[in-house]
């Protein structure tokens, strides 16, 4: 190839912005992702909940960027990235394929983080993909029909009990969801329970909702929460969780107390991390990964010593760099992502 060869790895926000941009210029492009789909993860709340089908919230990659494609200069690989090796300019996939770049724009997302706990994931499903969605839309629906087959009503209550770990924007969506489904849609559909005496409890580490909101905005919508039924318990750290219970400590002046909730169905929404790409990144160019595993920055998105490297979206540890202001951290949400996508590419050119 003669003109300069980009590699995008994932295709969230981030991805899709630089490709789109990139493609309307003299370089040849490679997007490598997990999947074949593009996911609009701030709506996968509602197909975990049924609320959405799965292509309402995803489409084909090659039809979402059917005019780039049209262009001819912009192939897409299904596969995953396993290494990255600066000095030889290559990513290696998981069949062993190398592929080489002049440029490579990083977009790979973030993951669940349990702080220490993965052994919580088996009975705390997260979500940030599809098969996630399903996971805990069959755990949801099986928990009523296990209730629907229990005699004795004290063995009948964790059935009917959810909990939601985290509440930021995904937490409170899904307790919220989660709530009128069981109050104003299952009524009805069985004979041996009644589905408005769910209980579903939003667990939450600080004193507040949506934490990253205003005060006021965040009052509003714990007040909104309850209202809708939702048992919101702010000030919890959540100590265990098994098959049958959440366990937390709240703190009550010098001392803790330690609380437990009898539930089957519990969701994890507190805590995101950088794909563990980015620790691979971070070990074979030298750039720092901070505490979430997201890869340090510099003010163009590209990495210290390696201008052609760039990390954008929820693995980039980046920072805001205002005229006559300190640089800020900027959170590696996906509302962000959008607007590094189209920055990262043009400082490629």
């Amino acid at each position: 190839m003669t003109r300069p060869h980009v590699v995008v790895i994932g295709c969230g926000f981030g991805g899709l912005e630089a490709v789109r941009r990139l493609s309307r210029e003299d370089v040849d492009i490679t997007l490598v992702d997990r999947t074949n789909h593009h996911l609009f993860q701030p709506l996968l709340y509602q197909v975990a909940t049924a609320g959405l089908t799965a292509p309402s919230v995803s489409g084909p990659i090659r039809h979402t960027l059917r005019r780039e494609m049209a262009r001819g200069n912009l192939t897409i690989l299904q596969a995953e990235v396993t290494s990255v090796c600066p000095k030889e300019k290559r990513v290696q996939l998981d069949r062993s394929e190398p592929l080489a770049y002049d440029h490579l724009i990083v977009a790979a997302g973030a993951t669940h983080s349990y702080f220490g706990h993965d052994e919580w994931a088996v009975h705390a499903p997260g979500l940030k993909t599809l098969a996630d969605a399903f996971a805990i839309r069959s755990r949801m629906v099986g928990a009523f029909e296990q209730a629907e087959r229990c005699v004795d009503a004290a063995e009948r209550e964790p059935w009917m009990t959810f909990v939601v770990i985290g509440a930021g924007p995904t937490g409170v969506e899904m307790a919220g969801t989660m709530v009128e489904i069981a109050r104003h849609t299952l009524p009805g559909e069985f004979r041996r329970i009644d589905s408005r005496q769910t209980r579903v409890v939003l667990v939450e580490g600080s004193d507040r909702v949506l934490g990253t909101f205003v005060p006021k905005l965040s009052q509003r919508a714990r007040e909104q929460l309850q209202q809708l039924g939702v048992d919101v318990r702010t000030g919890c750290r959540v100590t265990a969780i098994d098959a049958d219970s959440v366990s937390y400590e709240t703190r009550e002046g010098d001392a803790t107390a330690p609380h437990r909730i009898a539930c089957k169905t519990v969701v994890w929404a507190a805590g995101v991390r950088g794909v563990p790409l980015g620790a691979l990144i971070g070990e074979a160019t030298g750039a720092a990964v901070d505490r979430a595993g997201r890869v340090v920055v510099e003010p163009d998105l590209s990495l210290a010593g390696h201008p052609e490297i760039s990390v954008i979206g929820d693995l980039a540890a980046a920072k805001s760099h205002r005229p006559g202001a300190e640089p800020a951290p900027v959170p590696g949400v996906s509302p962000v992502a959008k607007q590094v996508g189209r920055t990262a590419a043009p400082h490629l050119l």
